[in-house]
C-alpha cells in the first residue's frame, strides 16, 4: 500500500494523533455516533417509505385505521411499522437517535461556550457547529413532517403559515414550496429529497470540515500540569483512544436500541391520518423545537398594517426570533474578542467561574431557551394542573423579561463566590476536615498550605504531617489524593531535554508537530 499510495506517513501521523482525556470531550462525540447511526437506519427506513400525497384506502393490518382514506405516504409509513420485519423499531432507533443528536449538539456547544472553546483560532468551527445545528433542526423538521400523520401534519401547518406571515415574498415562496395552496401536492417529495440527500449530504461536509479543521488546529485542553498552550497530553489516537472510542460507540448504539426497543415514541397509528379541518391538543414537535413553539404561543397579537402590507405577530416570533439567535449565536466570539482586546490564540480552557460575565449569559440565554420550551406545552400544564390557559400565557410572557436577568446576576454573583473561594484556598490552604484545639480552648481548622505553584496554580505541597496521608503528600492536594486511586501514579519523565510531570499513561506532543515512534 505504501508503494503504491505512500500512505505510510500520513496515517502515522493519524494513528498518532493526541486526544485530550477528559469526560468533557465526549459530548461532541455523542452526536458523531448518533449521526452514524441515524444514516444507518434511515437507509433501511428509506427502502420501505413512499412519500407521494396520493389518497389511497388502508387494507393493512392495523384494523382500527383499515377503509380509511389517507395519503400513501402515511400507509408505508404504517406498513413500515407493521409489515415490515425490522421496520418498528428501525423507525423508533431513528426517531431516538435524531433526538440524542440534536441534545449532543446542543450539550457540545454548551461546553465550548462556558471553557471559551470557541476562542482564536477556534471561531471558524464554531460558526459550522451552529450550522450543524440549524441544520439538524430543518433535517428533524423534514423527517418529522413525512409520515403524514395528524402531528405531523399540524406542525406542517404551523411552518406554512409562518412562510405565509413573511412580508410581500412569503405568499410566493410558500405556494412555490408547497405546490399550490396548503397542503398542496409536493411538499412531501421535496421534504423526502431533502431529508435523504440534500441535508444529509451538508451534514457530512460540515461534520468532516469540522472534525478536519479540529486535527489541524490540535484540541483544547484543561490546564494541568505539563500542559501549555503549545502542546497537547493526552492519549494516542492508537490503540487507546480508538479502542475507547469504537466502545463508546457501541455503547451509544446499545442505549439507543433500548429506547427504541422499550419505549415507544411517535406511534403514528394512534394519531391517525392528517386532516387540515382537524387539530388535537397536546400537539407538541420533538424537543429541539418546543422552544419556536413557545414563542409563537406567547407572542401577543399585536399586528402591522403598512403600505398595504400585514406584518401578523406570527412574524416576529417564529421568522425574526429565528434570525436574531443565528446572528448572535455566530457572531458572539468576535463580539467577545473586540469587548475584551484578546487577540492572542487560545488552546487552553477556562473555568467558567474564571469569566463571569460570559457565564452569566449563557444562563441567561439557557433560562430563555427553558421559558419557551415549557410555553411550548402550557396547554398540557394547565389542563393537567387545572389552571388557566391565558394565565399560563401571561406567566410564560412575564418569564421571558423577567427570569433572564435575574440568572443573569444569580450566576455573576455565584462565579464572584466561588473566585473568592478560591483566594481563600490560595490564601489558608486547603480545608482538611481536621479540627485541632488551641491552648485556649478554641477549636481552628487545620488547613494544608499550598506552597510555590506554577503559572496555572498547580504545585506540589510541602506539608507532611501525620494526619495527611503520604498519598496526599505525594499527589499536591486532596482531590488529586481521590483521583490517585483511579488513575496512575504521575512519574516524572525526560522530554525534550526538560524534566517535567506528565502522567505515565499518557503522551506529551509538542505543538509544532507530532512525532511518529520512529522519530524518537
Amino acid at each position: 500500500m505504501d508503494d503504491r499510495l505512500g500512505l505510510a506517513r500520513t496515517v502515522r501521523a493519524a494513528m498518532n494523533k493526541v486526544f485530550p482525556d477528559h469526560w468533557s470531550f465526549l459530548l461532541g462525540e455523542i452526536a458523531l455516533y448518533s449521526l452514524v447511526i441515524l444514516l444507518l437506519t434511515g437507509t433501511f427506513l428509506a427502502l420501505f417509505f413512499d412519500p407521494s400525497q396520493t389518497e389511497v384506502v388502508y387494507h393493512g393490518r392495523y384494523v382500527p385505521l383499515r377503509g380509511i382514506p389517507m395519503s400513501r405516504a402515511y400507509e408505508s409509513a404504517l406498513d413500515i411499522s407493521f409489515d415490515v420485519r425490522g421496520g418498528l423499531i428501525m423507525r423508533q432507533i431513528h426517531h431516538w437517535a435524531a433526538l440524542l443528536f440534536m441534545a449532543g449538539i446542543v450539550a457540545h456547544m454548551l461546553r465550548i461556550f462556558f471553557t471559551g472553546a470557541f476562542r482564536r483560532p477556534r471561531e471558524i468551527n464554531w460558526v459550522i457547529g451552529t450550522l450543524l445545528f440549524w441544520l439538524g433542526f430543518i433535517e428533524g423538521f423534514a423527517g418529522y413532517s413525512l409520515p403524514d400523520d395528524a402531528l405531523s401534519g399540524t406542525g406542517l401547518r404551523i411552518a406554512h403559515a409562518v412562510i405565509l406571515s413573511v412580508p410581500v415574498v412569503g405568499t410566493w415562496v410558500a405556494t412555490s414550496l408547497f405546490g399550490g395552496e396548503f397542503p398542496g401536492t409536493e411538499i412531501l417529495t421535496r421534504f423526502y429529497i431533502a431529508h435523504v440527500l440534500i441535508l444529509p449530504a451538508l451534514l457530512l461536509g460540515l461534520v468532516a470540515a469540522h472534525l478536519g479543521i479540529l486535527v489541524k488546529q490540535k484540541h483544547t485542553q484543561w490546564p494541568g500540569p505539563g500542559r501549555t498552550e503549545h502542546n497537547v497530553v493526552g492519549e494516542r489516537m492508537v490503540p487507546g483512544f480508538a479502542i475507547r472510542s469504537s466502545g463508546f460507540f457501541m455503547l451509544t448504539f446499545g442505549l439507543l436500541a433500548l429506547l427504541g426497543g422499550v419505549f415507544q415514541i411517535n406511534p403514528i397509528w394512534i394519531y391517525g391520518p392528517y386532516q387540515a379541518a382537524v387539530v388535537s391538543a397536546a400537539s407538541q414537535p420533538d424537543w429541539y423545537v418546543w422552544f419556536l413553539d413557545g414563542a409563537l404561543r406567547l407572542m401577543p397579537a399585536w399586528e402591522i398594517r403598512a403600505l398595504h402590507h400585514t406584518v401578523p405577530p406570527i412574524f416576529w416570533a417564529g421568522v425574526v426570533l429565528t434570525g436574531v439567535l443565528i446572528a448572535i449565536s455566530i457572531t458572539y466570539p468576535w463580539v467577545e474578542r473586540r469587548r475584551l482586546g484578546d487577540d492572542r490564540p487560545h488552546h487552553l480552557l477556562q473555568r467558567p467561574r474564571d469569566v463571569p460575565t460570559r457565564t452569566a449569559l449563557g444562563a441567561m440565554a439557557v433560562a430563555f431557551f427553558m421559558v419557551l420550551t415549557l410555553s411550548a406545552a402550557n396547554d398540557v400544564i394547565a389542563y393537567k394542573f387545572r389552571i388557566s390557559l391565558n394565565a399560563m400565557t401571561w406567566a410564560g410572557r412575564i418569564g421571558c423579561l423577567l427570569l433572564p436577568p435575574i440568572v443573569y446576576w444569580l450566576t455573576y454573583r455565584a462565579c464572584l463566590a466561588l473566585q473568592q473561594h478560591d483566594r481563600e484556598v490560595l490564601a489558608h490552604g486547603v480545608e482538611t476536615g481536621i479540627l485541632q484545639r488551641m491552648p485556649d480552648g478554641r477549636f481552628v481548622e487545620v488547613h494544608q498550605p499550598l506552597g510555590p505553584t506554577d503559572a496555572h496554580g498547580h504545585g506540589e505541597l510541602g506539608y507532611g504531617g501525620w494526619v495527611v496521608p503520604k498519598r496526599m503528600n505525594r499527589l499536591g492536594g486532596i482531590a488529586p489524593a481521590i483521583r490517585g486511586f483511579f488513575v496512575p501514579i504521575e512519574e516524572p519523565v525526560q522530554h525534550d531535554g526538560h524534566r517535567e510531570r506528565v502522567p505515565a499513561s499518557r503522551e506529551r506532543v509538542p505543538a509544532d508537530r507530532e512525532r511518529a515512534p520512529t522519530d524518537r
